[in-house]
């Protein structure tokens, strides 16, 4: 699949990605990207955002490839049951353990637990060894659960500007090459 045969759904997470971050950077330079907006991305409410999802999906006119990142993954998770068959792909970035007790902010446990039935459409799940949202070894486990292929981003923190991932070219190649084989 190409670029221009898909609609880009990029769905970020808590507080949203700033122009730095690798999801925005994405977004300027994918003819066919948009991103969800959310109402409140610093307080974030679990059913406004999975709307947001079903919507953004639903106006799609051509295959959807999500692509998400941290709080955005259990976002899309939840509406997958809302959303039929137009989604092709997902590309899932650092998923966070919402039903880890000491995430912090606490409201992002409203977002869990995680659904662990089987996607009917290819997905990828990016973690990494040192990310503070989540151990690379439960999000292994989630990967496994959503029959997604993991990729091990080695100590690469939360994937995000902070952690200095601001362009992030290894995973703009892992993205085309996934796009490429839909």
């Amino acid at each position: 699949m190409k670029v221009k045969d898909t609609d880009i759904i990029i769905i970020p997470g808590y507080t949203n990605s700033g122009p730095d971050h690798w999801q925005s950077r994405w977004e300027s330079k994918l003819s066919t990207a948009r991103r969800v907006e959310q109402a409140e991305w610093s307080k974030p409410v679990r059913d406004d955002w999975i709307a947001e999802v079903v919507k953004a999906v639903n106006e799609a006119t051509r295959p959807v490839v999500v692509v998400a990142h941290s709080l955005g993954v259990p976002t899309f998770i939840h509406a997958i049951p809302q959303i039929g068959d137009k989604v092709k792909g997902a590309f899932l970035v650092t998923p966070p353990d919402v039903s880890n007790p000491k995430i912090r902010p606490k409201h992002l446990m409203t977002f869990g637990p995680y659904p662990r039935e089987p996607f009917t459409f290819p997905s990828i799940v990016v973690a990494s060894r040192n990310d503070h949202y989540c151990s690379y070894e439960v999000a292994d486990d989630l990967a496994a659960a959503w029959g997604s292929l993991i990729v091990d981003a080695g100590e690469s923190g939360h994937i995000n500007a902070d952690s200095g991932h601001g362009p992030w070219p290894e995973g703009s190649m892992v993205f085309a090459q996934f796009l490429s084989k839909l």
